[in-house]
């Protein structure tokens, strides 16, 4: 599965992409995400009780926002790519 991380997510990680088994969920991932680099991604792509995505994230699978799909719980595959970003405002 590609892992594509944007805007500050990407220079929390220091990864562009990155290449991993697939986790069950989009909850596994995001839990994986938050264990390999620490708090500072953790708290701004899970909730504090890490039960829901984190208020400023956003998360697609195969370029599908996860709310139209089964949410955090969406099922994952190898297959996938899932990318990673803040909201973002522009004007």
């Amino acid at each position: 599965m590609k892992v594509r991380f944007f805007a500050t997510y990407r220079d929390i990680t220091h990864f562009k992409e990155l290449e991993m088994p697939a986790p069950e969920s989009v909850r596994g991932l995001l839990l994986l995400l938050g264990e390999r680099f620490g708090p500072e991604l953790e708290s701004k792509i899970l909730s504090p009780d890490k039960t829901a995505l984190g208020q400023d994230a956003n998360v697609l699978v195969d370029g599908r926002h996860i709310t139209h799909l089964d949410g955090i719980d969406t099922p994952l595959s190898d297959s996938n790519t899932v990318a990673v970003f803040p909201l973002i405002a522009g004007g």
